[in-house]
């Protein structure tokens, strides 16, 4: 099966998405090696500076209080979820174009932001199970298939060689289910901080292990089709007192929407949107 990054998509979408690219070689380019490899990397997209922010606005909930509960999590790692309640900052990534121009060619118009986690693997974590990130809950959807959901994980310290970089089976987004990577298939992502790895949510992967003397910790922010249910509950985790904050088109991510046409998403037979404050 050849992946056909639009194969999800509606005409209208599949021909914005080829102007797109005739207008704008780079987004071509990396779209054309998610196609091929299933991920591509987006070197500076944050300066030190945004880094800095978002490091200090997540500094409160990296205390080593909120560690991983299983090997998946990583009982080294810590988590922290329900991102945009606790760092505002965190909107500059879920919604930075360069990312958000490769979610918009391969997923459905409408499409929500289905988690926004912070990862800080810790000296000693050991290696993630290999898994993909848009079949939760083992639906029964089996690849090869088109991805149903796009994922980014943003760098906020150095990926290196020992200090659990992200690994990935370039290519696998192709595989059929029962297909398991071996070792020399695997593939470390190795970008500086500030860097964002933007893959198709059906790419095999996992947290590297941390074999340095150093944290190295990332943000991954996950869009999914707008049909698909969010791994996160993000409109209980950023309630409309807190989404009153952001703008338009975070609140559409964070499921303050409907699909269009129609009205999935409605509330009491009303656009979501009118439950947020002085909207």
């Amino acid at each position: 099966m050849i992946f056909e990054p639009t194969a999800g998509l509606d005409k209208k979408s599949t021909a914005l998405t080829a102007a797109r690219r005739a207008a704008d070689p780079q987004l071509s380019a990396r779209l054309d090696e998610i196609a091929e490899r299933g991920f591509c990397i987006i070197k500076d997209a944050f300066s030190s500076e945004q880094v800095q922010l978002t490091k200090t606005q997540l500094a409160p909930w990296l205390q080593g209080k909120l560690m991983g509960r299983n090997n998946f999590e990583g009982e080294s790692s810590e988590r922290v979820y329900a991102l945009l309640a606790k760092a505002p900052v965190i909107a500059d990534m879920v919604t930075h174009p360069d990312v958000l121009a490769i979610v918009d060619a391969l997923l459905s118009p409408h499409y929500l932001l289905s988690a926004a986690l912070a990862i800080n693997v810790h000296p000693g974590e050991t290696s993630q199970p290999f898994h993909v990130d848009d079949n939760e809950g083992a639906m029964v959807l089996p690849k090869p298939r088109v991805a149903l959901g796009v994922s980014a994980i943003w760098a906020l310290d150095d990926f290196t060689t020992t200090n659990g970089a992200t690994e990935v089976v370039p290519g696998s987004h192709l595989w059929a289910d029962d297909r398991e990577p071996q070792q020399h298939e695997i593939e470390q992502v190795i970008m500086p901080a500030g860097s964002a790895l933007v893959f198709a949510g059906s790419l095999i992967h996992r947290g590297g292990a941390n074999v340095s003397a150093s944290s190295r910790l990332a943000v991954t922010p996950q869009y999914c089709m707008p049909w698909l249910r969010q791994i996160e509950n993000m409109v209980l985790a950023v309630p409309p007192s807190m989404a009153q904050q952001y703008s338009d088109r975070v609140r559409e991510l964070l499921g303050y929407s409907i699909v269009e046409p129609g009205f999935m998403g409605y509330v009491d037979g009303r656009h979501p949107r009118v439950l947020i404050p002085n909207d």
